[in-house]
This record gives structure tokens, C-alpha cells and sequence, in this order.
């Protein structure tokens, strides 16, 4: 499975050590992250992500567009709900286009959690059938 990983400032620490709890799990799917995020988390674990530009500079919009190709099939963004953001439109587009096309979205740690225990039970193989229908469809 496509995993995004995105983290404003404040709460990089926590999706940092967020992934070091389920780096086991994270191992074997295909990783991304906006700029910062994912340096940290690299920093951090063996995991391997391929890095955007940081979310202020588009990376929400390149994690996006993703989305609205349907290739992400899981985003986990832990967002500050207490400091404003500059790049707000852009942060409510991304959250918009995972209800639009169906995308599981953690926006705190206990949501992601419960996420990665569903990935970890295998209970996401309806990716795998919505994907191949998109592809029928094309």
C-alpha cells in the first residue's frame, strides 16, 4: 500500500515516534511524506519515504494529486488543530480529496493507530478492489 505521512511543526516529534511504534508494519509498504516530515522520520527509523516538498511549499498539493489519481491508498496527518497555518486552503483541499475518492485519513495518533492495526490485520484489500475497478474503467 501508498502511505502518506505530513506533520505541522508542532507535531513532528509525535508522528516521528509514531513511526518508530510501527515501523514493522510500515516496512513493507511504499512510503511518502511532505519535505521536513519525512527527513525526520528517515532520521529516525530505517524507514525509507519518498520526500515531497514540505507542505507550505506544495507538498500537501503533490500528496494530492496522488490522492486524486488514486494512488495513495492511506494518509496519516497529524495536524495541529491549536496554531493556524498559512497554507490552510491547502491542508482542507487535501483533507477534501481523501473523503472524495475514499482515502482512509488519520489527523491524530489514536486514529492512526487504529489505522495501522486494521493495515496490520489486512483489513484494506478493498483498495486493492477499488484500484482494479478504476483500472477497468480507464
Amino acid at each position: 500500500m501508498n502511505i502518506a505521512f505530513i506533520a505541522h511543526d508542532k507535531k513532528k516529534d509525535d508522528l516521528v515516534r509514531f513511526t518508530i511504534a510501527y515501523e514493522g508494519v510500515l516496512k513493507s509498504h511504499t512510503l511518502y511524506s511532505t519535505g521536513t516530515t519525512g527527513f525526520r522520520i528517515m532520521e529516525e527509523t530505517s524507514l525509507n519515504l519518498h520526500r515531497y516538498k514540505s507542505g507550505p511549499l506544495g507538498g500537501d498539493q503533490q500528496i494530492g494529486a496522488m490522492i486524486a489519481e488514486n494512488k495513495m491508498d492511506l494518509v496519516i496527518f497529524f495536524k495541529d488543530p491549536l496554531t493556524a497555518q498559512p497554507h490552510e486552503p491547502d491542508i482542507s483541499a487535501l483533507i477534501r480529496l481523501c473523503d472524495v475518492y475514499s482515502i482512509p485519513l488519520a489527523t491524530n495518533m489514536a486514529t492512526a493507530e487504529v489505522l495501522l492495526s486494521g493495515l496490520k490485520r489486512g483489513e484494506f484489500k478493498w483498495r486493492e478492489i477499488l484500484k482494479e475497478k478504476n483500472r477497468n474503467e480507464n
